[in-house]
């Protein structure tokens, strides 16, 4: 797997499926939304360099080296092609390997990348408060992620609902955003606004555009630039929830994954129900 490391992998009956989180975070972010996926696809779900238990890269933790790391990890585990769903920065990694040819569908979740430069700077302001206050949180993790109240404290700028999050996968994400390596490199890469997402003109795969309208990080004012940007693609809204859907309404957030990824099979209830 070079620098990355998986973490995840069902084998299903359906098609593969790559799901790659966003900054600061790790595979754990998708399980919510894991059993009704490996339902209907083989799931590769992995963490990103310098975070979790991957190490960081060799080099500069750009995103085009992070890019670099998911085809790598698709290469090592047979994956000419795959359906891939991102969140966030995830959203942006999964467009750039798309404009690659590396993936059969694309859906994003609130996807990083095509903001102004005030909605930058505001962005990464959210994002380093969030660090830092992570850090200072992560000493009482297990005992703060315990209640509701606890997770909506160390959560609420990222979930419209964090108290519905798992409080042992809740406690897992505060320590290993605080304690990631790369995090603080990634983010100042980002921050200095020196590229855009490439080549979203030449992705020819379906791609589905999902954005929370309760987003406090990137507004969902920004997912009408993406379907500027990419021929053909949709954009869906999801109301009354935030930055990372997946935590907020699990079953909602996989329904509009898998009308993208498995339509035909995610209307087979429904159709039997008839």
């Amino acid at each position: 797997m070079g620098e990355i490391a998986l973490h995840h992998r069902r084998a299903g009956q359906g098609e593969p499926l790559v799901a790659v989180h966003g900054i600061g975070s790790t595979w754990q972010v998708w399980n919510p939304v894991l059993p009704a996926l490996e339902e209907r696809h083989d799931v590769l779900s992995l963490s990103l360099p310098g975070y979790g238990e991957s190490p960081p890269v060799a080099g500069e933790p750009t995103v085009p080296a992070l890019v670099d790391a998911v085809e790598g990890a698709m290469d090592a585990a047979g994956l000419d092609t795959a359906h891939i769903v991102g969140n966030s920065m995830g959203g942006w990694i999964a467009a750039e390997l798309a404009a690659r040819g590396r993936a059969r569908t694309v859906v994003a979740t609130s996807p990083a990348g095509l903001y102004t430069a005030k909605e930058l700077d505001y962005a990464c302001r959210i994002l380093r408060f969030s660090f830092a206050a992570a850090q200072r949180l992560v000493p009482h993790a297990e005992r703060l992620t315990a209640t509701g109240a606890g997770r909506r404290l160390a959560f609420g700028l990222m979930y419209s609902h964090p108290e519905r999050l798992d409080p042992g996968d809740a406690a897992y994400a505060l320590e290993v955003f605080a304690g990631s390596p790369s995090f603080e490199r990634t983010l100042s890469w980002i921050e200095d606004g020196q590229e855009m997402p490439r080549d979203l003109h030449s992705i020819d795969c379906p791609v589905r555009i999902v954005w929370g309208t309760r987003d406090l990080l990137l507004p969902a004012r920004q997912a009408p630039r993406w379907a500027a940007h990419i021929r053909g693609a949709e954009v869906v809204t999801l109301p009354g929830l935030g930055h990372v859907p997946m935590g907020d309404d699990p079953a909602t957030t996989a329904e509009k994954i898998l009308e993208v990824t498995a339509p035909t099979r995610a209307r087979e209830p429904q159709a039997a129900a008839g």
